[in-house]
């Protein structure tokens, strides 16, 4: 992409960091950073959290993080073969940025932090739904403040986040089986290590008290096999062999 497409934009957006309160550059050029330590952290959380989980659950899990490293490599052969100088040397009448600049061969486009963050999101959000409304705006922070710290075009953000999202998608959904049939063989390992990285499980269902015991046997008989009503020990057609029990109203003469 020519980059003076969306140079207009990053001196708008570099300027807007400039003009903001101290307080706000500051969190911004923590936040940039920060963005991955706190999906890393929740990979952790969700790997931990499924550890007692069914096998797929856990796979999907496993698998994010793996998702997340391929698509940053994908980001750096796109860098490789672009080669897009960075607009904070590139751009005249540009505002400082707020960042030191990277060093020449760092190159601009795609945004790593921008792919790494929408991939991990996106992965999270599969292995655990309930916190994408945590990892989709943190990944849309991080490709907002690269533009802010001035470290980036526009469009090396937007399409950084496109490329990681639609990397960690397939990845999952190509490696979730092979993931799956994976924990399941670990989870019958001797070895403990092993079995503490993939989990037991989910603990198997109580087996029925006396399963099977009635079998055979007609709704009249309890769990036990005995006839509704009979005492411990009794078998099933113990009354009709041996007559009324004892107690029973006698026959009428």
């Amino acid at each position: 992409m020519d980059p003076s497409v969306t140079s207009g934009l990053y001196r708008d957006i570099t300027d807007l960091a400039h003009d903001s309160p101290s307080w706000v550059r500051h969190f911004v050029e923590i936040g940039t950073e920060a963005v991955i330590v706190i999906l890393g952290v929740l990979f952790l959380a969700s790997w931990w959290r499924r550890r007692s989980a069914d096998s797929r659950a856990m796979a999907v899990a496993v698998v994010g993080p793996l998702a997340t490293a391929v698509a940053y490599v994908g980001s750096e052969l796109f860098k490789s073969a672009v080669q897009e100088e960075r607009p904070c040397r590139a751009v005249a009448g540009a505002a400082a940025s707020l960042a030191t600049c990277p060093p020449v061969g760092d190159w601009s486009f795609p945004s790593n932090h921008s792919t790494i963050a929408a991939a991990a999101a996106v992965a999270l959000a599969i292995a655990w739904r309930a916190i994408a409304f945590l990892t989709i705006p943190l990944a849309l922070f991080a490709a907002f403040s690269r533009v802010f710290v001035g470290v980036h075009y526009p469009h090396d953000v937007a399409v950084g986040l496109l490329f990681g999202g639609l990397v960690a998608t397939l990845v999952v959904l190509a490696l979730t089986r092979p993931a799956r049939a994976l924990i399941e063989t670990m989870r019958t390992s001797r070895t403990g290590v092993v079995v503490w990285f993939a989990g037991r499980g989910p603990a198997p269902e109580p087996a029925a008290q006396w399963a099977g015991a009635g079998a055979g046997y007609g709704p009249e008989y309890g769990a036990y096999g005995s006839a509704q009503g009979a005492g411990p020990g009794s078998e099933p057609g113990q009354q009709a062999q041996h007559g009324p029990v004892a107690g029973s109203d006698r026959q009428h003469r």
